[in-house]
């Protein structure tokens, strides 16, 4: 048995097609096919079902699969092991990161991090939370930045820092008569919304107890809080905006901002990443960046008063 047999094993299961599976590992089919028919061979077990479309794994492969993620994490954690003795700061981190946080965390961050790190390559890819604990299970991801606490067994929640919301509404809105407001006063029906799948959109909902927004005769749900903002601006209600997604707004829309009475709702951000991982000193530097790069008060759980969402 090899580490190698074992990442093409790891790379069927992902693919579930043996072509697939070969192409990403950078081998040809026959050589990966033959490699796994050996490994099969050694320990006396079939590992996939063949016959189905796409290929499966058996009820022992699954097993066999998950102890071989296992190994094959641990043997490149001793060549970052090494890396780190030698003082050596290279490697690649593979990020995820929610699209209410990515157009506004990333570009306060990165460039100072890569100068700093220039062996170090970041490959970011923007996705909902669900995805990002998928393809972090499944070793697609090093660490994802994420909106915590998940409290989920094997995940490890590092918190980054702490963002307010602030009420965000159109032109000549009558709340705006006011310098704070509580959630009572949203109405259903001029909220905007993100569409379902983004965590953002169960905690604005969840903060404002409202089941569903619409307008009476206008239903749209955007992917980005800049799709909201634009409606805001161009029509006619309100949204709510995480403190990162402010910073950039006009005077005028600055102007358009409310704050909450009381406690300031406010959502903890954190990086997260599996408890066996072993990019320790990457991970660390990229915390170490992150936190920096925004002001001092949001590292605390104090700014806002903090109140979680459920």
């Amino acid at each position: 048995m090899t580490i190698q047999q074992l990442e093409y094993l790891i790379a069927v299961d992902k693919h579930r097609h043996f072509g697939q599976a070969a192409a990403a590992c950078f081998v040809t089919q026959p050589t990966l096919s033959a490699q796994l028919s050996k490994l099969e061979k050694e320990l006396g077990v079939v590992l996939f079902d063949r016959s189905k479309m796409p290929v499966i794994p058996t009820e022992s492969g699954a097993k066999v699969i998950e102890q071989a993620k296992k190994v094959v994490t641990d043997s490149r954690g001793i060549f970052e092991l090494v890396a780190q003795l030698k003082g050596d700061i290279s490697g690649t981190i593979k990020l995820g990161i929610l699209p209410t946080l990515a157009p506004y965390l990333l570009h306060l961050f990165i460039r100072k991090f890569l100068e700093h790190y220039p062996g170090v390559k970041l490959v970011v890819q923007e996705m909902v939370t669900e995805e990002i604990l998928k393809k972090l299970k499944n070793d697609e991801l090093d660490v994802g930045i994420v909106v915590t606490p998940l409290e989920l067994p094997g995940i490890l929640e590092k918190p980054l820092f702490y963002e307010k919301f602030y009420a965000y509404f159109s032109m000549g809105h009558e709340l705006l008569s006011q310098q704070e407001i509580v959630p009572e006063q949203i109405k259903k029906e001029e909220l905007w919304v993100l569409q379902q799948g983004h965590c953002f959109r169960d905690q604005v909902l969840n903060f404002c107890d409202q089941s569903l927004s619409g307008h009476q005769n206008f239903h749209y749900e955007s992917g980005s809080l800049e799709g909201l903002r634009n409606m805001v601006n161009r029509y006619k209600g309100l949204t709510l905006l995480p403190e990162l997604a402010t910073w950039e707004l006009s005077k005028e829309e600055k102007s358009r901002l409310r704050p909450f009475v009381g406690a300031s709702p406010t959502r903890e951000v954190s990086l997260i990443l599996n408890r066996s991982f072993m990019k320790q000193k990457l991970v660390e530097l990229l915390f170490k960046a992150i936190t920096e790069a925004v002001p001092y008060p949001m590292t605390s759980k104090a700014h806002g008063k903090l109140v979680r969402f459920t």
